[in-house]
């Protein structure tokens, strides 16, 4: 549908649950499903060789965005297996050592419900708090390490509100103490600059589809050296994967994943640069037009992602509202998992806020194939939403 404006609807801005693939990538993609359909582990022919080289090329490209060597990425299905993977293979791989892990309230669900199921086989799990940023206090991450811990995991930037957590220092509180350091970086990778050896990092998980590349298929780093990492493998079956993760690879969607970071790597800037003043823009309209005091940022105001905006909107339910413009422009209350469920986001409660402003919220993530007539129809479409619930629930 295309409105006199020109703008198709509706307008995608729920970048945070899933990217529309970039058509570079599609085409790059293409040849590895009809041309190029080889197993790479049947290197016995020409078929199996070149499939296998497509995906060692991917690898390659994928670690050189994230400056890690070639063999430390183990390609899995998603960040949700990968964060599974990292979480219990290195429970495995450690309960002689100990049985404690830390996290943070605010991380997806991926790694909550990983550590609620690795409690009920008796490891221990210290949620920290954060404060009403979205941050962890890093004294108190210190306090709770002991010697018994054998695991930190705290992601990059959140998927709710985008708060970018201080990596480097996380990751350097866990290597003064002899403890492993995960990140689920699904929403930072292609988003933000990321050096896993700067940042101190030894195993992140990653997705495709969060940066503009395909679905199915994600990545694991493991720090291969100092120390080396090696997660106790979940699924089994062929060896493949350096015996981390058996299963025949998915060679069009790793050509995809490479591609697609590719581009990131290249765009990142630019593409941050305009997401900034489209976010920014959008929250000083939203505030201007239905009241400052009616509208509050949820999230860092300035750690964030640039193509993040979580916004309380007072006396409003978010579910309501999406309702309301859903033929006109796509949005969200907050994580993607938790969508049919009707309870308040997990993440705004954690800030110290009450469930009426969890069920209040609403989150917008712009992508590249936003344009800023899209930026402005969409936050006219909000405002007169807002305004029209604002009558009915008089």
């Amino acid at each position: 549908m295309k409105t006199e404006l020109d703008v198709k609807l509706p307008i995608y801005m729920d970048c945070h649950a899933t990217t529309p693939m970039d058509k570079r990538v599609v085409e790059t993609m293409l040849p590895y499903f009809t041309d190029i359909y080889g197993n790479t582990a049947s290197t016995d022919h020409s078929y199996g060789v070149l499939a296998n080289k497509a995906v060692e090329d991917a690898r390659k490209q994928i670690s050189s965005v994230i400056n890690c060597k070639q063999e430390e990425i183990i390609f899995t299905s998603g960040a949700t297996e990968s964060d599974n993977l990292a979480l219990k293979g290195i429970a495995e791989k450690y309960k002689d050592k100990g049985n404690h892990i830390i996290t943070c309230t605010t991380e997806h669900k991926a790694i909550l419900d990983t550590c609620k199921e690795l409690q009920e086989k008796g490891f221990e799990i210290t949620y920290l708090p954060v404060d009403n940023f979205g941050k962890i206090d890093l004294n108190q991450l210190e306090s709770s390490i002991g010697n018994k811990t054998i695991l930190i995991s705290i992601m990059v930037a959140n998927n709710e509100i985008g708060t970018i957590a201080d990596i480097s220092k996380i990751g350097s509180i866990a290597h003064k103490h002899n403890v492993l350091f995960h990140t689920d970086a699904a929403q930072a990778v292609g988003h933000i600059p990321i050096n896993v050896k700067e940042m101190n990092i030894d195993l992140m998980s990653f997705s495709a589809h969060k940066v503009y590349g395909p679905k199915g298929v994600g990545a694991l780093y493991c720090r291969g050296v100092n120390p080396r990492v090696r997660p106790t493998p979940l699924i089994h079956g062929g060896g493949h994967e350096r015996g981390i993760r058996s299963g025949t690879l998915n060679v069009p969607g790793i050509v995809g994943f490479a591609k697609s970071l590719e581009i990131a790597s290249k765009e990142m800037d630019a593409e941050n640069t305009r997401f900034r003043a489209w976010t920014t823009k959008m929250f000083n309209e939203l505030g201007s037009r239905l009241g400052k005091d009616v509208i509050s940022l949820n999230g860092h105001p300035t750690d964030r992602l640039a193509h993040n905006l979580n916004v309380y909107i007072k006396g409003i339910e978010n579910k309501a509202l999406i309702t309301s413009i859903q033929s006109q422009v796509a949005i969200s209350a907050g994580s993607a998992c938790t969508t049919t469920l009707m309870e308040p986001s997990h993440v705004i409660l954690a800030l110290g806020y009450p469930e009426e402003r969890a069920f209040s919220s609403i989150r917008l993530g712009l992508g590249r194939h936003n344009t800023e007539q899209e930026v402005s129809y969409a936050t006219d479409v909000i405002v007169k939403a807002v305004d029209k619930l604002r009558i009915i629930s008089r």
